[in-house]
């Protein structure tokens, strides 16, 4: 799914269809995307992974690189071992620490594995089905609720009791997104303890 697709979704989701009425511009509703977007990307991240090389005498390696990063689960080093050979590590900024006795040689490689932030964009998504439903019900439940509170006390085609209507309908989103990202942030916890166990080589 491309970033059209999820505004094309949410404008259905709050039935806002009609292009010489919209209560949303595309702004709002990409503003309220991303805001979802972020936030589920915090519970469940896309899981990538990066190659490293040590500097000789150094435990010392950076990160910078590693763009839109939310977090650091787990190192391989030496790589190419079964089982895997995963040494603690500590970061600090953008320098993560391995945690071995021995100092690396020059150019030794170094796998990490990390997660990141989720991209959805007009060229696509690295969102997996399932997790689109998730965004579209929190960036439905913030658009939602953004209107039913400019509304309230205000004149409103649909009648007075739009602006509840709204107000409710976010809150009930709400919660189920609340109840999704806590959902997924349970299982990935569990996963990381998992990964992130240092295992000797």
């Amino acid at each position: 799914m491309d970033l059209p697709s999820m505004r094309a979704r949410l404008r259905r989701d709050l039935r806002d269809t009609d292009p010489a009425n919209e209560r949303w511009p595309d702004e709002a509703l990409d503003r309220h995307i991303e805001r979802a977007l972020r936030e589920l990307s915090l519970a469940a991240p896309l899981e990538a992974t990066a190659t490293l090389r040590t500097v000789a005498g150094s435990r010392d390696l950076g990160v910078a690189a590693l763009s839109d990063r939310v977090s650091i689960d787990a190192v391989e080093y030496p790589v190419g071992r079964y089982p895997a050979s995963r040494p603690p590590f500590s970061l600090w900024g953008e320098t993560l620490t391995l945690e071995v006795d021995a100092l690396p040689g020059a150019g030794e490689v170094v796998t990490v594995h990390y997660s990141k932030l989720h991209t959805l964009d007009d060229s696509g998504s690295t969102l997996p089905e399932a997790l689109e439903d998730i965004v579209a019900t929190g960036a439905g439940a913030y658009a939602a609720l953004e209107w039913a509170s400019f509304a309230v006390n205000r004149v409103n085609v649909g009648g007075a009791e739009t602006w509840r209507h709204y107000h409710v309908w976010a809150q009930e989103r709400l919660a189920e997104f609340a109840r999704a990202l806590a959902r997924h942030g349970r299982a990935r916890r569990a996963r990381s303890r998992v990964l992130s166990s240092p295992q000797a080589g």
